[in-house]
């Protein structure tokens, strides 16, 4: 089976053609196949595949498995991917995922896309279509102890569930030790991202990400958009921020007329390559 493994700020996948493969077993390949060690190592699979109501379809998968509703470093590189690889010529995409369909704009240097800009859709923020178990109809600033500390949550979908943290700093966080704990914590019924942010100034912030199925991962697209929501939200920052994730920059906008997230960033391809299915 031919694959390609491409990353979006260091948030990587391996990538089907599903017009011209067939993955049988997807949650099978995922595990076997993420495994750094044994397999060709990455945060999941996407697929690429036919679309009755968008241009093409992304179907992803954890490294656990668990199937996810979106990821928008996953979906910048389905956009660079059925551009370069020749399957549209098209500069405006449309994308089916289970959050709904994306539109994403392509920029082109030298016949390959450079930057890609994602209309990410409205941020969901009524606790039970998140999913969080509050008391109140939102989670904005709200108490939740974890490791028996108290941190305050913001919680969001951005068609999967984030809780946006905001910390004094990121670097010396216990991820290992809290990131589990916050993902599989009682309140969140679906399991959680979490997303931390220090905030440097009104226009740029600081953030790393736990991943729900993944672990902690150097760039989360959704978690960026929910979290540059929950900065305003919060009275942190202005509406269009840039995000300094471990794997880079990602430029985030909440136009707060059409109440639209929109996020922009690069993908690149690392490698293609082929595997025997066994």
């Amino acid at each position: 089976m031919k694959f390609t493994k491409m990353e979006g700020l260091g948030n990587d996948y391996i990538y089907v053609n599903c017009l011209q493969e067939t993955v049988e077993n997807p949650k099978e390949f995922a595990i076997k196949y993420s495994d750094r060690h044994f397999g060709i190592g990455s945060d999941g699979l996407i697929m690429i595949c036919p679309s009755e109501v968008a241009d093409f379809r992304m179907d992803m998968y954890n490294a656990d498995g668990s199937q996810s509703e979106m990821c928008g470093n996953g979906v910048r590189c389905v956009g660079k991917y059925v551009y370069d690889y020749g399957l549209t010529d098209k500069t405006t995409v449309s994308i089916e995922t289970l959050a709904g369909i994306k539109y994403l704009d392509l920029t082109i240097e030298n016949g390959k896309v450079s930057l890609i800009t994602v209309d990410m859709g409205e941020p969901e923020l009524i606790a039970d279509k998140v999913p969080v178990l509050v008391d109140s109809e939102q989670a904005i600033d709200t108490p939740i102890v974890v490791n028996n500390k108290e941190y305050r949550m913001t919680c969001i979908s951005m068609g999967n569930p984030h809780a946006v943290i905001f910390v004094d700093s990121v670097k010396d966080l216990p991820m290992e030790e809290i990131g589990p704990l916050f993902e599989n914590h009682s309140v969140f019924p679906n399991r959680t991202n979490t997303e931390f942010i220090e905030v440097l100034s009104d226009t740029e912030v600081n953030m790393r990400v736990w991943e729900r199925g993944s672990g902690e991962t150097l760039a989360c697209g959704t978690g960026a958009c929910a979290s540059a929501v929950a900065c305003v939200l919060n009275h942190k920052t202005q509406n269009t921020i840039t995000l300094h994730l471990l794997g880079g920059d990602l430029k985030v906008k909440w136009d707060r007329d059409t109440n639209k997230v929109y996020m922009t960033g690069p993908a690149k391809v690392v490698f293609d390559g082929e595997v025997e299915i066994n």
